[in-house]
């Protein structure tokens, strides 16, 4: 779960306004960090099958948001496209 100050500073990285909380940049942003939190459970739990399927619905979620902005808005798409799928350090296994 996502904690008050991390969906903040998402939410000032993706609005539009300042007030903006429910866009589908701010939405895409937020379903991309709560991914990234659930893929790192599961890496640590691959037996979790209740998580792999809460983020499988959150990654159809995504994909939805993201095909209604690339017909809608391309531009807002390409932004969010590069903002949301950055490459994030590697976890490296400890052997």
């Amino acid at each position: 779960m996502l904690n008050n100050e991390i969906k903040s500073k998402i939410i000032g990285k993706y609005a539009k306004s300042g007030s903006d909380t429910g866009s589908s940049e701010v939405q895409i942003g937020i379903l991309s960090e709560r991914i990234k939190q659930v893929n790192g459970h599961l890496k640590l739990f691959p037996k979790d099958n209740h998580s792999r399927r809460g983020l499988l619905k959150m990654v159809g979620k995504r994909r939805t948001f993201l095909n209604y902005l690339k017909k809608n808005d391309n531009e807002s798409f390409v932004k969010v496209q590069k903002l949301a799928f950055e490459k994030t350090p590697k976890l490296v296994d400890a052997k």
